[in-house]
């Protein structure tokens, strides 16, 4: 390929075997960045929205979910296609194609953005911690602090034992959502009719459900994991010509297919669960993640309270690494700069910290909903360039995005983009 950076000598890992020939595990080598990346869309944030949505409108908005999830594997192939094609993430192509002040800028609101998204993420498994084990939230946090640091310190053996972790989480996650659905017994005919018939809520009610599915479709894509996926593909797995790329690009497509679909369905089930426990017994008003753990008990029993409270420490933990690893992409790819990642996990601790001092043992989900507005304001800063540079045959040779992907990449950044404006217009009461 020649717009890829120049490599310096390696040996050949899985990846590259496939991808010469001389191996027969097929998939398999390729699996694992896609995962890390689904983690944020499966975060305490979309636990509260899904949440939400369920209890309100019943199903009505599981389309919503289907076409947020389509658009984020295409947005997802975008970051690792990025990363394949060129050597370089995200925030190291910004660097080279804009200006310093540009670029210092763009830094500047994408630490804003990790932070936000971070706190939310480790409150979240904080508040997980404190429900599955019945203790106060100081604590939780601080146990959910260990585990963070101990996680992260499975990279120094490599990307494999991070991801599998990783990847482990996310099945602890699907597993508890198959059991809340096996309590549940939602009538699957009714999901199925609503995950593919767009429509909203009627009467006085079409207004409020119409903002929630822009809340939902909004929050779509996650700035920090378009910066982190660029990275995770970038050094991977490397090919050696334009035919190697096109096939590392085809498995990094199923990689991306696989881990959003399981994202996707799990994303369902939150809301799915939702609308057949809350709104189908009338209880049209949980809005917060502690008072859907104490809902569900007295109607599906104590198992089904114990699971969401697994699930929910389960996607804080992983989310929280990410928005970590994250962090540390974009210091060092915007601005060349790196500090330890265990001075960072101490950094971006200290804010869920103060919270938790100000709140104490209270709802938090108030704070998670303004770290989602938050993270609303970055979403163009990492969607457009993504599109632009993607589009670009001089960085991008033979992986450049066809003419079909230009307009639906566009389209959706277009969407995206004006779905938050809209969401951030109307929670600080502009529209």
């Amino acid at each position: 390929m020649t717009t890829r950076a120049d490599e310096g000598p390696r040996l050949p890992g899985a990846g590259e075997r496939v991808l010469r020939g001389q191996s027969r595990w097929r998939v398999l080598p390729f699996l694992g960045p896609a995962f890390i990346a689904c983690v944020a869309y499966m975060d305490p944030g979309n636990f509260a929205t899904n949440i939400a949505g369920g209890s309100k409108f019943g199903f009505t908005l599981v389309w919503v979910i289907v076409a947020s999830n389509l658009m984020a594997m295409l947005i997802q192939t975008l970051s690792a296609k990025l990363g394949i094609a060129t050597g370089r993430n995200l925030p190291e192509v910004c660097r080279e194609r804009f200006s310093r002040k540009t670029s210092f800028g763009l830094w500047i609101q994408a630490e804003l953005i990790a932070m936000a998204t971070d706190l939310a993420e480790f409150l979240g498994a904080a508040l997980g911690i404190k429900l599955l084990l019945g203790i106060a939230l100081f604590p939780a946090a601080a146990i959910t602090g260990v585990i963070t640091f101990v996680i992260l310190g499975l990279q120094r053996w490599g990307f494999r034992p991070l991801e599998a972790v990783i990847t482990a989480f996310v099945v602890v996650i699907g597993i508890c959502y198959l059991g809340e659905l096996w309590f549940a017994h939602p009538p699957l005919a009714t999901v199925a009719k609503h995950a593919v018939l767009p429509e909203f809520a009627k009467g006085n009610e079409q207004s409020e459900s119409v903002l929630v599915a822009v809340g939902i479709l909004g929050a779509t894509v996650m700035p920090h994991v378009i910066y982190l996926h660029s990275a995770l593909t970038q050094h991977r797995i490397v090919p050696r010509n334009d035919e190697e790329a096109k096939l590392l690009y085809k498995y990094t497509r199923i990689d991306v297919l696989i881990a959003m679909v399981i994202a996707g369905l799990i994303n369902m089930a939150m809301l799915v669960v939702a609308a057949t426990v809350f709104f189908g017994s009338g209880l049209t008003n949980v809005d917060s993640l502690e008072g859907a753990h104490r809902t569900l008990e007295p109607i599906l029993g104590g198992a089904s309270s114990v699971l969401f409270a697994l699930a929910l420490t389960a996607s804080g933990l992983s989310s929280s690494t990410v928005g970590t690893m994250s962090g540390q992409v974009v210091m060092q790819g915007f601005i060349q700069r790196r500090i330890p990642l265990f001075v960072r996990r101490i950094v971006t601790m200290i804010p869920a910290f103060v919270v938790i001092a100000i709140v104490g043992d209270g709802d938090v989900s108030r704070t998670l909903v303004v770290s989602q507005v938050v993270l609303s304001f970055g979403i163009p800063f990492a969607l457009i360039p993504l599109v632009m540079f993607t589009s670009r045959r001089d960085l991008m040779g033979v992986l450049v995005n066809t003419r079909a992907t230009i307009v639906a990449a566009s389209i959706v950044a277009a969407l995206i983009s004006g779905l938050n404006i809209y969401l951030l217009g109307v929670t600080f009461g502009l529209i």
